[in-house]
């Protein structure tokens, strides 16, 4: 009589478990701490804030969201459609805005629109001494900032649509009769529609988790409350109630954004594929063009880094880069790093069950990875913070914790490049490795991990990129005293020292150009 031993537990699958049950730890303490808290909370919310920030932060994401679709969708069509001198060069620039983050895009407005500026200059010297324009701490000032910040999510998504569409449909139309204006709103702009879509639900996930702006330019919106209520009321259970609010909101974008992409059908039905040939243009129409992606470029990224670049080189700025300054950036380097490496280690797991084992539990932990989509960095540190002062104490006030929340909040973006990366190599070469002799170790050290360098490495780059420019978290769970770049640029920003925040502020922008050239030399098409 045989007996049958139980089968042992996987390491990499337990790994995997463990990873899954922290990252959703912290947003269960959380979720439990808004359902446990009195109804009388509750309703004082209600009556006083919730109606308000909810208002603001879908009035202010859906405002935007429009604007983006304008300048995302224009700027996509006229450098795919039309061949004019320096195309190219613009097709590149438009993508640089993502370089900016928000809060450093917002203190320089808020020097060029605020009171005593330079626009309401030009505008007095024009209309009177006593014109005014809008300040740029309003509901317009928030709007054009994230909007000039955002935008380049539609145009990239569109951009790549428009290049790899079938010119086909277009030509059957107009051979129709339709001409070429009803041609483009009735067949092309209906078949670029997922994409659109897709770009869209990008922009308004990160409108309402955006901290930095809203906060330099004081609009109420959710994120911004959650962090007022943590450090002005020190009321963790009511920044839990909006943080459950704030994460409900985001699922409802991602899940609608999901639904719509799932529901709409948009094949090539036909198998004649013909790429679109760009209309030449004369002097006048280059102008034309030319004056509008240059206007479009410059307010987002052009004359905010020439400002910051000419207030860097100041003598108040170049005071400030002293053994401090390179404090800070030492500061922000090795959180970043520690955070990138922590995500990897965690995220490799995840990406490799999902890839080569998908059964609904791998699958289920893998997805359980991207609850970051919908944790705003103030709700990310909120969570990690409870979640700490409830099982691990002794953490609290550590650089460990602020690692957790980076890990929490910025994993999926790690995810996105391993999960393709393992996708794209066969299985068949591991088990090719494993039957001439080679454990399971040696296959992952001498097979898998030299195949997925490159999606390795840009995983960690998008990682370690994206901590650097994080702030809400960073100002809610930093040890006393430890200040990153990022905390440097709000705290002088929020003073209104534009001189001294310059260098911290540029220094951010120059780091974030490497994730734009490892974005476009990984997924651009050139026409």
């Amino acid at each position: 009589m045989t007996t049958t031993r139980p089968l042992a537990a996987d390491p990499l699958q337990l790994v995997s478990l463990a990873s899954a049950a922290v990252i959703l730890l912290p947003l269960g303490y959380v979720t439990a701490l808004a359902f446990s808290a009195d109804l009388a909370v509750w309703h004082r919310l209600w009556a006083t804030r919730i109606p308000e920030l909810l208002l603001n932060t879908i009035l202010l994401a859906g405002t935007v969201s429009l604007l983006t679709l304008v300048l995302g969708v224009s700027t996509a069509w006229l450098v795919t459609r039309f061949d004019f001198f320096g195309r190219r060069v613009w097709e590149m620039a438009l993508v640089l805005p993502l370089a900016m983050p928000t809060y450093v895009l917002a203190y320089v407005f808020n020097y060029l629109l605020g009171f005593g500026g330079p626009v309401e200059q030009l505008w007095q010297s024009v209309a009177g001494p006593h014109a005014r324009i809008f300040s740029p701490q309003s509901f317009w000032g928030a709007t054009v900032v994230m909007a000039l910040d955002t935008f380049p999510f539609v145009y990239l998504l569109t951009r790549s649509a428009l290049l790899s569409m079938n010119v086909s449909f277009e030509e059957a139309a107009r051979t129709c009769g339709i001409s070429r204006s009803r041609t483009m709103f009735r067949v092309t702009l209906p078949l670029l529609r997922p994409s659109i879509a897709a770009g869209t639900a990008l922009v308004i996930l990160y409108v309402i988790s955006d901290f930095g702006a809203v906060s330099l330019l004081r609009y109420q919106t959710l994120t911004y409350a959650v962090y007022q209520q943590m450090t002005g009321r020190s009321d963790n259970t009511a920044a839990s109630i909006l943080s459950i609010l704030l994460v409900a909101l985001a699922l409802v974008f991602l899940l609608t954004e999901r639904w719509f992409r799932h529901k709409s059908r948009f094949y090539q039905t036909t198998g004649r594929y013909r790429t679109p040939q760009r209309i030449s243009c004369d002097w006048l129409t280059t102008s034309w063009v030319t004056a509008y992606l240059a206007a479009v470029v410059g307010a987002s990224f052009g004359i905010p880094a020439f400002l910051l670049i000419q207030w860097s080189l100041s003598p108040e700025a170049q005071a400030m880069i002293d053994t401090r300054f390179f404090g800070f950036v030492w500061n922000s380097a090795v959180l970043s790093a520690l955070a990138a490496t922590a995500g990897l280690v965690i995220g490799l797991p995840l990406a490799y069950l999902a890839s080569r084992k998908p059964t609904w539990l791998n699958l289920g932990c893998l997805q359980a990875a991207y609850a970051g989509y919908v944790l705003p960095g103030p709700v990310a540190a909120l969570a990690v913070l409870v979640l700490v002062l409830n099982l691990m104490p002794f953490l609290y006030g550590t650089a460990i914790v602020l690692v957790l929340a980076y890990v929490l909040h910025f994993l999926p973006a790690g995810l996105q490049s391993l999960e393709p990366a393992l996708q794209q190599i066969t299985p068949n070469l591991e088990e090719a490795a494993r039957t001439l002799g080679i454990g399971v170790r040696d296959t992952w050290r001498r097979v898998t991990l030299p195949l997925i360098r490159n999606g390795f490495i840009a995983a960690w780059v998008l990682m370690f990129l994206q901590t650097m420019k994080e702030l809400p978290a960073t100002l809610l769970l930093r040890p006393v005293g430890f200040d990153t770049l990022a905390i440097r640029v709000w705290l002088e920003a929020s003073e209104e020292y534009y001189q001294l925040a310059a260098p911290s502020a540029l220094l951010i922008v120059l780091v974030g150009l490497p994730a734009l050239a490892l974005l476009l030399s990984r997924d651009w098409r050139a026409a």
